[in-house]
């Protein structure tokens, strides 16, 4: 496994005794070569624990292992070579490009910072990237607010990808752009994901979009992860009543089936990541809930093997619960 996360906890004070619970036991693993999308409403925890994974956040407790190597405590100066192996992808590609540097200045960054090129070399590299990303060279003379910002995102691409990671942590790094423009990039990163064989960890609310990239799926929810499970098989057939609503609310092209289609519809607002509630943290907002889940915490399991884990008091070895059935 080039990743593997093991009941990652991730707690923030908030003052007067107040404890922020972004992250609550997420486990997790990433295969060579793998996408695992990691899907959830805003609020639900996913770009905490993408923080975690690159310790740029430090975990209150759990274990990260990076290709093996257990990078959960090791010191700035011990996991500073191992940088080299994994990069992030930001949301906004504007307010993480450095607008004092050029475009070549950027991508070149990470080679000198590791001093794995130098003169000519470098320059050679950056070049290359800018053509797998599908930029001209004549961009490089360019500073960032001279890009538009799908241009501006293949830059990040490139300053990610240049030194061939093993695992990039991408952070819905299409949200910010048009949708015109959206689909460009995605197909990119399908792309270069597919030539330079790097994993990776895509954090997105987006269904249709881990449909067209990822693997496999971890739904979050309240800062747990609720089913993961490959996504044809979480899209065929998904287990939990949140990825049950969560497919339902996303459209389809085939307008009759999208008005066919049964909706479920959750009431009231993911709850406070500062008072999460007992027992199933979706309880509050099942349409299928009952006293169980008010009061007991559910394991995430396999019943019906196939690597497709849920958590869910009502899901048995005999059945799946069915939210749209609740309207």
């Amino acid at each position: 496994m080039i990743l593997r996360v093991d009941n990652l906890v991730k707690h923030y004070g908030a003052g007067r005794g107040a404890v922020v619970h972004a992250a609550d036991g997420v486990s997790l693993e990433i295969a060579q070569g793998e996408v695992l999308g990691l899907v959830g409403e805003s609020g639900s925890g996913k770009s905490t624990v993408g923080k975690c994974v690159l310790r740029l956040t430090e975990p209150t407790s759990g274990t990260i292992e990076l290709d093996g190597r257990d990078i959960t405590h090791l010191s700035r100066r011990a996991l500073r070579p191992l940088r080299r192996d994994v990069h992030m992808v930001f949301q906004d590609p504007y307010s993480s490009l450095n607008p004092r540097f050029t475009i070549e200045q950027i991508v070149a960054e990470p080679l000198r910072r590791h001093g794995v090129a130098k003169g000519g070399e470098v320059s050679r590299r950056v070049t290359a990237m800018m053509e797998r990303v599908g930029l001209p060279r004549q961009m490089l003379a360019r500073f960032p607010h001279e890009l538009s910002g799908g241009q501006r995102q293949r830059v990040g691409l490139a300053r990610a990808l240049i030194l061939e990671p093993k695992l990039v942590v991408a952070d819905e790094p299409v949200s910010a752009l048009d949708v015109s423009v959206q689909a460009s990039v995605l197909n990119l990163i399908t792309d270069l994901q597919r030539d330079m064989g790097f994993s990776c960890l895509f954090i997105t609310h987006d269904l249709s979009v881990v449909r067209f990239l990822a693997d496999r799926i971890a739904v979050m929810y309240l800062g747990e992860i609720v089913e993961t499970g490959p996504t044809d098989q979480i899209f065929a057939e998904p287990r939990h009543p949140y990825t049950q609503a969560l497919l339902s609310a996303a459209p389809v092209p085939d307008p009759v089936e999208q008005r066919q289609r049964r909706r479920v519809v959750l009431g009231g607002e993911i709850p406070s990541p500062l008072d999460p509630p007992p027992g199933c943290r979706f309880h509050t907002r099942c349409p299928l809930a009952q006293d169980v889940c008010r009061t007991a915490v559910p394991a995430l399991r396999d019943p019906y093997g196939g690597r497709h884990t849920v958590a869910c008091h009502l899901v048995t070895d005999e059945k799946i619960p069915d939210a749209t059935a609740a309207h």
